[in-house]
């Protein structure tokens, strides 16, 4: 049974930082993609940074030169530092993986998801 843990979110002010993190557990033969979501209320779930299994980054453009999207693989943990914290940020922050489990199974799982809110 894959398993994704997340922490980290909270109530920050504007300007200030937050670090979240995704445990990934279970019986996993490899990760692949990993990514960080997010939901504010009214509007639609979008990607905010992806790290490939390469190495790779992308980050939707809000949030360039702020977040970074990293990776402990010993850990099997992701995680997104995330600065310059803006009101617009606020969300509900979701990790999601791309994975080969052991056996028959689903590859992609997500997080229970962690609120983000920054006050002005």
């Amino acid at each position: 049974q894959v398993q994704l843990v997340e922490s980290g979110g909270g109530l920050v002010q504007a300007g200030g930082s937050l670090r979240l993190s995704c445990a990934v557990s279970g019986s996993i033969i490899r990760i692949n993609a990993m990514g960080w979501h997010r939901q504010a209320p009214g509007k639609q779930r979008e990607l905010v940074a992806a790290l490939s299994r390469g190495g790779t980054t992308n980050y939707v453009d809000s949030v360039k030169g702020r977040f970074t999207i990293s990776r402990d693989n010993a850990k099997n943990t992701l995680y997104l530092q995330m600065n310059s914290l803006k009101p617009g940020d606020t969300a509900v922050y979701y990790c999601n993986v791309d994975l080969i489990p052991y056996g028959p199974g689903p590859r992609d799982y997500w997080g229970q998801g962690t609120q983000v809110t920054v006050s002005s």
